[in-house]
């Protein structure tokens, strides 16, 4: 399977299937010295073959691979996030300069939004420089949450993210995250439904969101590590 077909099938109360040659690595999440998320770091590639599959429960003693710890555990992976589209679940700000969309549910945590000046409130400015850091912020929102759009063509404003999926890291935090999962590859339910395809998506791997299989930022309150 090559990597323009690949996806993303979510197992009935067990792992994520990788579908295709898709590339895996970690995704450093870096800060100031006021612990304020500024960019992304990329860290080596992990050798990941076609087919395979990655902790879901977030109790695996091999992550981010799965060694079959789901079953023992009794993990209940029941997919409880809505099917409907984006823009149907998002709120807008119709901003100056730019548009800003947020759908709250799909927030992962990452903390782009607010080192220069909450996001919402930069929207709401006039001139390039708000356009600019609204951009630039919500482009890096992992989870998809913010979305920026071109206030005359209504064309969203995304960053170009390569086919791939990054296992976030947040050391600010002392814990790791969701699985990014980056350039449109799709990601099908565990009843064969395919979820809307997104450039950016977050994946839960602890287990414990309330939004599965989207991560909801409990990787945080759980203190949830991952040091692969």
């Amino acid at each position: 399977m090559t990597r323009a077909k690949a996806k993303v099938l979510v197992m009935k109360d067990g792992p994520y299937e990788i579908q295709g040659q898709v590339p895996l690595s970690n995704q450093t999440i870096v800060t100031n010295r006021k612990g304020e998320s500024l960019d992304w770091k990329e860290g080596a590639p992990i050798p990941a073959p076609d087919g395979a599959h990655l902790c879901r429960c977030g109790q695996s003693g091999n992550k981010p691979f799965c060694d079959g710890t789901h079953k023992q555990v009794g993990f209940d992976g029941t997919e409880t996030a809505s099917r409907a589209p984006y823009l149907e679940q998002a709120e807008e700000t119709d901003g100056p300069a730019v548009v800003l969309t947020d759908a709250e549910g799909l927030c992962a945590f990452a903390r782009f939004c607010d080192p220069k000046g909450r996001i919402w409130n930069v929207a709401q400015r006039d001139g390039a420089e708000a356009r600019a850091i609204v951009e630039d912020e919500a482009g890096k929102c992992p989870g998809g949450r913010l979305v920026a759009w071109d206030r005359k063509t209504r064309h969203a404003l995304e960053p170009k993210l390569p086919a791939s999926i990054g296992l976030v890291q947040d050391p600010a935090r002392g814990v790791s995250g969701p699985l990014w999962v980056r350039g449109g590859i799709p990601v099908v339910a565990a009843d064969g439904t395919a979820y809307e395809v997104r450039n950016r998506v977050a994946l839960c791997r602890c287990g414990a969101s309330s939004n599965k299989p989207f991560c909801d930022g409990s990787h945080a309150s759980i203190n949830f590590r991952d040091d692969s």
